[in-house]
């Protein structure tokens, strides 16, 4: 019997959940699912409610089973209580959990004050590894679930100007290959997927070309499009540029 039958498929009906889900890519994320799966359910998880309930009225409207969870991803007490949370509210686990939420401040390192190191690093890494820590014994108990953390082009090489930022993103590139070497064959899948440059928010202001930018739907499906894989495969490493290239 071909084991991999065993683990049961996600196509249908999962249960996403999307941290970063506010606005920008995260927001983006939540559509395509509810788009593409009818009937999805969203765990939608950002710091800022307003914004939040905004996410969550679009893709119920689309259909979903959409509910927001308050929570900033930073702080290890509240993530503690999110899983409980979750579970409470869909009576499982999820089968996607997407690290989106990060932070995005330039600065050269010369001009990186250490408070804004340890924010970089708080909104990029210890975020995701908080995320992934409190989630990761209900997937590996099930046997079955994908995380998918959201790196940069900064996660596989040295940009100027954003040093916090790049280091951040290259511990989280970091973080996805240890877990997958750790969890490799027990069911589970890790992804890292470095977007280029996306027109999301932290644009905004900015009088760079949109035609140099990505669209965050156009990363978003592609996101939603690897997850649906058939279980034995898996889009470990994925770099998404724009078509004109880096800037």
């Amino acid at each position: 019997m071909n084991t991999v039958s065993k683990k049961k498929p996600v196509a249908r009906t999962p249960l996403v959940l999307i941290t970063g889900a506010s606005q920008g890519l995260g927001a983006a994320f939540a559509v395509a699912y509810a788009r593409a799966f009818p009937g999805v359910r969203l765990a939608l998880v950002a710091r800022t409610a307003k914004t939040l309930a905004a996410t969550e009225a679009k893709c119920t409207r689309l259909g979903a089973d959409a509910h927001a969870f308050v929570c900033d991803v930073a702080d290890e007490a509240v993530v503690a209580r999110l899983p409980a949370a979750v579970t409470k509210q869909f009576r499982r686990a999820p089968d996607i959990v997407i690290n989106n939420a990060g932070r995005f401040t330039p600065a050269k390192l010369a001009d990186t004050p250490p408070a804004l190191f340890d924010t970089m690093i708080a909104g990029n890494l210890r975020s995701a590894y908080l995320v992934t820590h409190a989630f990761l014994p209900a997937l590996q108990k099930r046997g079955t679930g994908d995380f998918v953390f959201i790196s940069s082009i900064c996660g596989k090489m040295g940009l100027p100007g954003c040093a916090a930022y790049t280091v951040a993103k290259h511990g989280l590139t970091g973080l996805a290959a240890a877990l997958r070497a750790e969890t490799r064959g027990t069911g589970l899948r890790v992804m890292a997927i470095h977007p280029g440059a996306i027109a999301t928010p932290i644009w905004a202001g900015s009088d760079l070309p949109r035609e140099r930018l990505m669209t965050a739907a156009s990363v978003a499906e592609a996101v939603v499009a690897l997850t649906s894989l058939d279980a034995n495969t898996v889009a470990e490493d994925v770099l998404l540029r724009p078509g004109p290239g880096d800037f």
